[in-house]
């Protein structure tokens, strides 16, 4: 069964993540469609830009731990690893990519979210990066975050010691607009249909210009919090939390 609607708003394309039963978590078939869905946008001419969301009870949860749990610590590295192949090549996509965030983004969707070219969150979703607190870095997108935000918030938001709202995420520039609970669908599609209105070729020159730019080596620093991510899993407080979940260690 799907685990992602898509949906059409004059030339803007949809994609509403459909995983409420598992707070709309990354799991391997969910990044698979994301990935698809996006490379299909990038080639339909009618499509002018994509707008990612969620069902309630919010944008994404990050990782999904259930999945998690029946994968052994290196299968568990090569998944994260497969979902930043997905995050980095949203920026390499011709056409723009908005999220619009409610109810949370959180870890992985914390992520997804900031990897896009434009994030809407409502002043009231809930952002935060709780991986440090559990016990490892998160293994992925750290490059993108700091593209964002600059070196030290980074660092600080990575850190994850609270968690805090849109309208806060939106100052620190990890969104770039807020707007009042239960709107940033409507916003990102307005916006997306605004992109959608300019010469389409510029568009694109525009986007991939920025992304030669920002984060040079993504991939370079998506490897390296891998490795630090794996080492960071032997240690006794991430060894609590994957026992939780059933992690094969």
């Amino acid at each position: 069964m799907s685990e992602l609607a898509i949906e059409r708003s004059g030339d803007v394309s949809i994609l509403r993540i459909e995983r409420a039963h598992r707070r709309n978590a990354l799991g391997d078939a969910l990044v698979a469609e994301l990935q698809r869905a996006l490379q299909a946008n990038d080639e339909d001419t009618s499509v002018g830009a994509t707008v990612v969301t969620g069902v309630a009870p919010g944008f994404c949860a990050g990782s999904d731990l259930k999945e998690l749990g029946a994968m052994s610590l290196a299968e568990m590295v090569e998944h994260e690893a497969r979902t930043a192949r997905f995050c980095r090549g949203i920026a390499t996509l011709r056409k723009p990519v908005l999220a619009a965030v409610e109810g949370f983004a959180l870890g992985g969707g914390f992520v997804l979210a900031a990897s896009c070219d434009v994030v809407v969150t409502s002043r009231t979703a809930r952002w935060h990066l709780p991986e440090v607190q559990i016990g490892w870095i998160p293994p992925w997108g750290l490059e993108t975050l700091t593209n964002r935000v600059g070196l030290a918030r980074a660092r600080q938001l990575v850190w994850g010691a609270r968690a805090f709202h849109g309208e806060e995420a939106a100052r620190l520039g990890v969104a770039d607009h807020a707007v009042a609970e239960g709107e940033a669908l409507a916003e990102a599609v307005a916006m997306g249909a605004d992109l959608c209105r300019l010469p389409r070729e510029a568009v694109a020159s525009t986007k991939l210009y920025f992304a030669t730019q920002a984060a040079r080596d993504g991939e370079g620093g998506d490897h390296l919090a891998s490795h630090l991510f794996r080492d960071d899993c032997r240690n006794p407080v991430a060894q609590a939390t994957l026992k939780k979940f059933g992690v094969k260690l």
